[in-house]
């Protein structure tokens, strides 16, 4: 092999010059695949190629150098960053934008289902009920509601409130107490004289059996809640049943007309039975008093059943209530009041109006004993058993319906 060394080029030290190729070597304007284009060359590069001096400078770090290529991966990884912390970020509001708006879909629907249909409804409610004091240390303070439940049939023209409850709601103390006062109580209605105490529903909607109730009973009512039977069915079912202790069986006379027999004793009924033990009147000796006691019980056992829902489970328990219920209560308000009875060692009380009946034109009334109604109810403002006040008054239930059930010929259930 020769040695060619001889004929390069050298500098004055004797070491090798490298050659540097210009671009007019291959002609002007001639294209080296490796060079860069004119674009990335330092301001006058093409000067000094042209007049044999220093090759192009690269503008930027120069990546040959260890430290400069450091740098470069600081600053891209500094960059990679933000746009991951931004791409996240924007995922995070796209999902609580998604969940958000689902959410709020969901609180519409629940509280147009709760609503009542006709804003007059709402707004004559608004001005019949009576706000609930707040105390600054214990909060909302006890109210009442007016549970009334709301029997319109195949064939009806117009609803009838078949149940009448006065309910006390104590939040803080996680009590609840149901008085029920029957369907047929006689009192004056303004405007249409002596009538049935259901019959200011029919007169004056929802807020008309508000204004009876409480001008009757002596107390400010601060709710109001409408039961459609139609559909409690449907709600006891979604509910997957509920435990009823029934007192009696419903056909103690044999004149039950409800097509389902109901023994006594302690049991899971479904919708189809939840609504014959809450219609059937004919079937029991009591008659309509023995009614109202097992709506009564059947109104705490679905309570009882809504508040043994877990946190998670509450709010789509609601929302099955929502179909056949209308209030005056917002979702919210529901949630926050099961949650706050959840927290507490729940209680409830229940009693029926100590009352007897009497026929007045040849129609049949319920008549309320005054006193021992005035003994009942100040046992249910002090948080107490309304019973331990209405023995005697239970005992002139029992006695009254000896004879025809009062409301007979107005029911055909």
């Amino acid at each position: 092999m020769q040695d060619h060394s001889h004929n390069r080029p050298r500098q004055a030290n004797g070491q090798p010059t490298r050659v540097k190729h210009a671009a007019a070597s291959h002609g002007v304007g001639a294209h080296h695949p490796h060079a860069p284009s004119d674009a990335h060359r330092v301001p006058g590069s093409s000067q000094a190629h042209a007049a044999g001096g220093t090759a192009y400078r690269p503008v930027g770090p120069d990546l040959t150098k260890s430290q400069d290529i450091i740098r470069v991966r600081k600053k891209r990884k500094k960059h990679s960053g933000r746009k991951a912390l931004l791409i996240v970020l924007a995922v995070i509001v796209c999902v609580f934008g998604v969940v958000g708006g689902a959410a709020a879909l969901y609180f519409n629907s629940v509280n147009q289902a709760l609503s009542f249909d006709d804003k007059e409804t709402i707004e004559s409610l608004k001005s019949v009920l009576e706000p609930v004091a707040v105390d600054d240390e214990k909060g909302e303070q006890p109210y009442y509601v007016l549970v009334l439940g709301s029997d319109a049939r195949e064939g009806d023209t117009a609803s009838r409130s078949d149940v009448i409850i006065l309910t006390r709601v104590d939040p803080s103390d996680g009590l609840i107490t149901m008085v029920s006062i029957p369907r047929d109580t006689m009192v004056e209605i303004e405007g249409h004289g002596r009538q049935k105490i259901n019959a200011a529903y029919a007169y004056g909607g929802a807020a008309g059996a508000v204004e009876a109730v409480s001008s009757f009973a002596g107390v400010p009512i601060s709710h109001y809640a409408e039961i459609h039977f139609e559909e409690l069915e449907e709600l006891v079912d979604m509910l997957g049943g509920v435990w009823v202790d029934v007192p009696v069986t419903n056909d103690e006379t044999g004149s039950s007309n409800s097509g389902v027999r109901i023994e006594a004793g302690e049991q899971l009924l479904n919708g189809e039975q939840a609504l014959a033990f809450a219609r059937e009147r004919y079937g029991y000796i009591r008659g309509d008093f023995q009614r109202a006691d097992n709506q009564r019980i059947l109104a705490e056992a679905i309570v009882k059943k809504v508040l043994d829902s877990s946190p998670i489970d509450l709010p789509g328990t609601v929302q099955q209530l929502a179909s056949c219920v209308s209030t005056d209560y917002g979702l919210t308000d529901i949630i926050d009041l099961a949650r706050q009875f959840q927290s507490t060692s729940a209680t409830f009380y229940s009693a029926l109006a100590p009352s007897s009946t009497t026929t007045l034109d040849g129609v049949s009334y319920v008549v309320v004993d005054p006193s021992g109604w005035a003994a009942m109810m100040e046992r249910v403002d002090a948080g107490e058993d309304p019973n331990a006040a209405g023995t005697e008054a239970a005992a002139s239930n029992e006695a009254s319906t000896e004879g025809e059930s009062p409301g007979a010929e107005a029911d055909s259930a």
